[in-house]
């Protein structure tokens, strides 16, 4: 194709946030895709806390992404051309194109997705990577039982906001945490969490003492730092907490603050488990299936935050970090 493909490739490791001098902006010639392989016309890029910590050299998860190569992310577009039988030009696909116009990839390494259930940018959002962390993290680590108080803090968030979801639908409590009035009237007001805490105003312990008299049965942690230490002086026996992310902590000079309250866990026999989706791959396809019923049906809600041009990806990223969106946070590249 004569096309021009622009792309941001990672040009130096953070310190702290990601400056405009860590990308470089890149265009390159469109690929031809090869044996088994489709292109793929990017449409929507999700933005994910998860990419600050890909761009960290060190031993993780998954291997760091390289200097000089294009930043990983999801996202999702349309088949342009393929060489694979059983992906056609028109299908709508997600999967890890990164920050990019275009993809070819290996069909194997894409998933079909149907935009007449759902738009394409949800299946970046509850119908995709943030909607299954909540849902394995809360179903399989959480076990939720009636009448039980889930805490969840960034409760606003892609995440916290599906688990607080999940949650009233299992028939237990759903206290989230967040920030600002706005954020904390959208997780009472529009997605049925019992009560709310805005950590920007007020003191979090005095809201936990409040809202979970009878201590918390699970917490889903998507922040770290003060708020985990918090949390965990509230834990309620054999609660279990779930350690999905640690944003506070993802771009910090200093050394990752840990939990000084760990040994509440001691005292009140609870657990403490980390896990990342991929944990889930041999079951995404349960998750989707269920989270795509609840949608359909109305019991579960989505909401994205959309900025438009793949140009404006460093400081879109940023916002991350801020709290500057409402929602799942996406790069619209093509309509």
């Amino acid at each position: 194709m004569s096309a021009v493909n622009r792309q941001f490739r990672l040009a130096a490791r953070p310190v702290g946030l990601p400056k405009d001098s860590d990308w470089t902006l890149a265009e390159s010639h469109v690929p031809e895709p090869g044996p088994e392989e489709v292109l793929v016309r990017v449409h929507y890029i999700s933005l994910d806390p998860a990419m600050r910590g890909w761009m960290n050299e060190g031993r993780s998860y998954i291997p760091p992404v390289a200097v000089g190569d294009v930043m990983r992310a999801l996202a999702a577009g349309e088949v342009i051309a393929s060489e694979h039988p059983s992906i056609a030009v028109g299908d709508h696909v997600t999967g890890l194109f990164g920050v990019q116009e275009y993809a070819a990839m290996h069909g194997a390494a894409v998933g079909k997705v149907d935009t007449e259930l759902a738009p394409l940018p949800v299946y970046l959002s509850a119908l995709g990577m943030p909607g299954m962390t909540a849902y394995f993290g809360l179903l399989d680590i959480g076990r939720p039982s009636p009448g039980e108080t889930v805490l969840v803090s960034g409760a606003a968030g892609a995440v916290g906001s599906v688990v607080g979801q999940i949650a009233k639908l299992k028939g237990a409590r759903a206290v989230g945490i967040a920030g600002g009035p706005e954020k904390c009237s959208y997780i009472v007001d529009d997605l049925g969490f019992d009560a709310a805490i805005d950590y920007k105003s007020q003191d979090v312990p005095t809201g936990l003492a409040e809202h979970c008299p009878e201590g918390i049965d699970i917490y889903f942690d998507n922040v770290g730092g003060p708020i985990l230490d918090a949390a965990l002086a509230h834990l309620a026996r054999r609660a279990r907490v779930i350690i999905c992310g640690a944003i506070s902590q993802y771009n910090q000079l200093e050394a990752v603050q840990g939990p000084a309250n760990y040994l509440s866990v001691l005292i009140n026999h609870a657990s403490m488990t980390g896990f990342v989706v991929s944990d889930y791959g041999d079951r995404l396809a349960e998750g989707v299936a269920e989270m795509a019923g609840w949608y359909a049906a109305g019991k579960v809600v989505s909401r994205e935050h959309i900025v438009d041009g793949i140009e404006h990806f460093p400081e879109t990223l940023l916002r991350l970090f801020t709290g500057d969106h409402d929602g799942k946070l996406e790069l619209h590249v093509a309509t």
